[in-house]
């Protein structure tokens, strides 16, 4: 998986916008061109990613055009969505990988563009008489704009040094989530002026959309040449037990959001009885709100600790998740949507804190090694890039779960409130993990690495030192 190599020593490459050397760690060149350069592109992997959030959860919107006369009952609209998330967390390793493999630029050139075949194909197939295999087949297509996140994450932590990646990480996954905000707001204002029956109004308009995209990628994003692929870090990051316990704990943020933005108009139209239009009027104001605090996540977690933030986020959201079981009980829809809107926000929040934890968590792996400065730093990126796009995928899938775990709830009671009893008990498993591995004595605990190595053993007492005498991770208090 991508890792960055030292100033001076990039491969050589051919074509338009590679740069050679790039070291965001060195202050100097940050002032002087790094952070310009960075912002750039910045700003255009938010709007090819934010495109891609949209198209990902197109199907959360398309279901709210399907009638009676589709024929389609609650299970299956809750597995067409599934199977969308189900996709789009998958192409997200192979998405970490082109990043590497073929520039940053050009593969955010790519992926924008092949997002114009599911738009193409709903077109053909949104009708009435439809089979429900091909419905299928066309949220199977819909998965690939899940993948945009996994590259642009990785492209984007290439380009920002340590102190700033909470930040940028935030920004860039925020504007990105935005995109199932405004495509909910879309459909919309779709039902709103044109009815239930005229889905292809809202696949127009984004067709356009994905080309300007697609060329502002092209005209105005970098490669960076010391970005390679890292087979061994890949391996390195899959070993370690780190990488699984932030995948664990993002399947409870962003799981969480990407899932509940999938089912939040169906929930609402078979527990609560709404129309396609007052599902859509409520639908996008709860991705919306967890997409614009997503990057408050990654400022918190920059000044206050990313473990410390993601606790606290899990216990709101234990929280949240009983206030949705009491209004389910009692029926009462004010009080629902207070609790779910809740949900939204701090699994925004959430997902910015533990994004923030990943480059902290391998940082203090390179100072227990007894690694400094940049070495250090060129370490953590290596590990952290490796690992940020397993942890995206394995996450994601968290949506599924909750789709999946709807349907069955559905299925089985008519109400989602079986699910959301399983949602507890996974956020109360995620402030356990959470609190056990990065906070646990923390006060009493050195940062891994401080003490001096021995002679002659210091990288592995490091190692024993930052994975603990059981081979467990120890709590990191750089996290």
């Amino acid at each position: 998986m991508p890792a960055q190599s030292p100033a001076g020593s990039s491969p050589a490459r051919r074509g338009g916008r590679w740069i050679t050397e790039w070291d965001p760690e060195d202050e100097e060149f940050w002032a002087r061109s790094g952070e310009r350069i960075a912002r750039r592109n910045l700003v255009c992997s938010i709007l090819c990613e934010h495109i891609g959030f949209s198209v990902w959860t197109l199907w959360s919107v398309l279901v709210l055009f399907m009638g009676p006369e589709y024929g389609i009952d609650a299970a299956g609209k809750f597995f067409l969505v599934s199977v969308a998330t189900l996709v789009g967390s998958l192409v997200r390793v192979p998405y970490t990988f082109a990043v590497a493999r073929f520039g940053g630029r050009n593969w955010t050139v790519v992926s924008a563009s092949l997002l114009l075949l599911p738009i193409a194909a709903a077109w053909l197939v949104m009708e009435p008489g439809t089979s429900y295999g091909t419905f299928l087949l066309v949220s199977v297509l819909t998965g690939v704009g899940g993948g945009n996140f996994a590259s642009s994450m990785t492209n984007i932590n290439s380009f920002f040094p340590l102190r700033r990646k909470g930040w940028a990480l935030g920004l860039n996954a925020g504007g990105g989530n935005i995109g199932v905000a405004v495509i909910q707001l879309a459909g919309l204002l779709v039902i709103a002026a044109a009815g239930e029956g005229h889905p292809r109004v809202l696949l127009a308009c984004y067709a356009p959309l994905i080309v300007l995209a697609a060329c502002l990628a092209w005209r105005y994003m970098d490669n960076l040449a010391p970005v390679t692929n890292d087979i061994g870090a890949a391996a390195e990051s899959a070993r370690d037990a780190h990488t699984w316990i932030m995948s664990f704990l993002y399947v409870g943020t962003f799981g969480s959001f990407i899932g509940y933005s999938f089912a939040f108009g169906l929930v609402l139209q078979n527990q609560f009885d709404r129309t396609p239009l007052e599902a859509a009027s409520i639908t996008f104001l709860g991705p919306l709100l967890g997409s614009l605090v997503r990057p408050l996540g990654g400022l918190l977690a920059d000044r206050r600790g990313g473990a410390r933030i993601t606790l606290w986020t899990f216990a709101g959201m234990a929280a949240a998740t009983g206030v949705v079981l009491l209004a389910s009980a009692i029926e009462s829809l004010p009080v629902f949507l207070a609790g779910f809107g809740a949900l939204f926000v701090l699994s925004g929040l959430g997902n910015g804190s533990t994004y923030k934890m990943i480059p902290g968590i391998y940082h203090a792996k390179a100072t227990a090694r007894g690694l400094a400065g940049e070495e250090a730093a060129a370490y953590g990126r290596r590990l952290s890039g490796a690992a940020i796009g397993l942890i995206g995928a394995v996450g994601a899938l968290g949506g599924l779960g909750i789709n999946l775990a709807f349907r069955q709830s559905f299925l089985a009671t008519g109400s989602g409130a079986g699910a959301f009893w399983a949602f507890l008990g996974c956020y109360a498993a995620c402030m356990a993990v959470t609190w056990f591995v990065y906070l646990r004595g923390r006060a009493a605990a050195p940062v891994p690495g401080a003490a001096p190595a021995a002679a002659g053993g210091g990288r592995a007492s490091g190692a024993a030192a930052a994975d603990g005498a059981e081979g467990r991770p120890r709590a990191y208090s750089e996290v």
